[in-house]
């Protein structure tokens, strides 16, 4: 705020009390005119800005997801995509196709084909840099299964916890509590995974190792060799054909008498570039961690030796260093998981998340309703018995971006000037002079 006086001018050589010196006598003061102006300096208006949370995931490579269980469709817009990647529809769909519902008896026998369409960021089959737009409508929609659930909230459901921060929700399907919200995360997780075969040979796998009580014994699976064929190889997506059938029995026993169970779903990432991650908040198994969580019905992160670690002594559990025969400093074992510090150190980075049984079954459950009212629920609709085997390409997708963004971070900080070669090996070497998209078309 600013001001100004105006005043009759003082007389020279007089103080106040009549002191030559200072100004003016006291009879001066009579008929003296004050004028006092108040001039406000203008602001900008202040704005209130509503950040839309929760549905962005991503630092450099963000995806955001949309769309509602049984509204028009769902999807994704990714930001921040590299340019001159070949990328078309049939990249995302064999991905997608391994997600949708109906593809077994052990899955919902909601009819999806889930067929996925890009609706921009591409040109003559190539990234062009700008946001891609990836949209796949709904077409099977059964809003009157959803009734009673209108009313009473499903018991472990997200239903009461919705209407609890937003006042109403979305009762058909369950809105954006569904599964299908991860068509969006799987489609841009198809093209992370190509973007990190393509920039560093890395490899996402994951596989059902738990379903309920079935158990895959450590070491039966060999995390170094495991290949997509033999997770595919079944509908349970175990890659031990003896423990599969096992897993499928127990879903099918469970199945028949409308209940549910859970499981765990194993993921690994070999080939992973050394120096991936960050110290302190931005440790790579925690992105890990938050990214796998943030999948419908998780319940439990662990990677590396997890918590059986806590039962070995120091000794036991580190990992000694050594050279190999091509000069390469490795580790012996592998109880980090792959991580040191919150750092890759080269190792196959492996985890394993856990998932709650379905909420949604077809046994009576006592309930409230959305007046307060004591009820009895049988839920209708179409759900899966067990989610793990669906599971497994999300877990891969959400892993997937988060691998690629920390490696988008990582060319920005540490490859910006040549690497350290006696410590660093860079990701951006020269492919004999050409680009890598001229590389990729031979």
């Amino acid at each position: 705020m600013a001001s100004s006086l105006v005043s009759k001018p003082f007389l020279k050589g007089h103080r106040a009390d009549g002191v030559p010196g200072l100004g003016f006598r006291p009879s001066d003061i009579r008929g003296l005119s004050v004028q006092i102006a108040i001039q406000r300096r203008s602001c900008p208006p202040r704005r209130l800005e509503v950040q839309a949370i929760g549905n962005v995931f991503g630092n450099y490579f963000k995806v955001a997801t949309f769309g509602e269980s049984h509204g028009g469709g769902v999807g994704c817009i990714i930001s921040g995509c590299p340019p001159r990647i070949p990328l078309s529809e049939a990249d995302m769909q064999a991905e997608l196709d391994r997600r949708r519902p109906g593809q077994s008896r052990i899955t919902t026998p909601r009819k999806e084909t889930d067929t996925c369409q890009i609706l921009s960021g591409i040109s003559e089959g190539m990234t062009t840099g700008t946001p891609i737009n990836v949209f796949v409508p709904n077409t099977d929609q059964r809003g009157h299964d959803y009734s009673e659930m209108s009313m009473a909230y499903r018991p472990s459901h997200a239903d009461a916890t919705y209407d609890f921060k937003y006042g109403l929700r979305s009762v058909q399907g369950g809105g954006r509590s569904s599964a299908r919200e991860t068509i969006g995360r799987v489609a841009a997780g198809a093209i992370a995974k190509k973007i990190l075969k393509m920039k560093s040979g890395t490899e996402i796998l994951a596989y059902v190792s738990q379903v309920h009580k079935v158990v895959l014994p450590e070491g039966v699976v060999d995390n170094d060799t495991v290949t997509l064929e033999q997770i595919e190889s079944n509908i349970v997506r175990c890659p031990d054909p003896e423990y599969a059938q096992k897993m499928i029995d127990a879903i099918d026993a469970i199945r028949v008498k409308g209940d549910s169970v859970g499981g765990v779903v194993t993921c690994i990432a070999r080939n992973v570039p050394r120096g991936l991650g960050a110290p302190v908040f931005d440790k790579l198994e925690a992105d890990l961690a938050k990214a796998a969580l943030s999948l419908p019905a998780t319940k439990g992160f662990e990677f590396g030796s997890g918590f059986a670690g806590t039962f070995l002594t120091g000794s036991e559990h580190n990992d000694e260093f050594y050279m190999d025969e091509n000069g390469n400093m490795r580790t012996r074992t592998n109880r980090s998981g792959g991580i040191q510090g919150g750092i890759t150190n080269g190792e196959t980075i492996y985890m394993r998340i856990a998932f709650k049984p379905t909420s949604t079954i077809g046994k009576k459950q006592n309930t409230v309703t959305r007046d307060g009212q004591e009820t009895e629920l049988i839920a209708r609709g179409r759900h899966d018995p067990c989610v793990v085997p669906r599971a497994v390409p999300m877990v891969e997708a959400m892993v997937a971006l988060v691998l690629l963004d920390q490696l988008m971070a990582h060319l920005a900080q540490c490859e910006m000037f040549p690497v350290n070669p006696a410590l660093q090996q860079p990701l951006s070497p020269a492919l004999n002079g050409k680009s890598l998209t001229s590389k990729l078309a031979q």
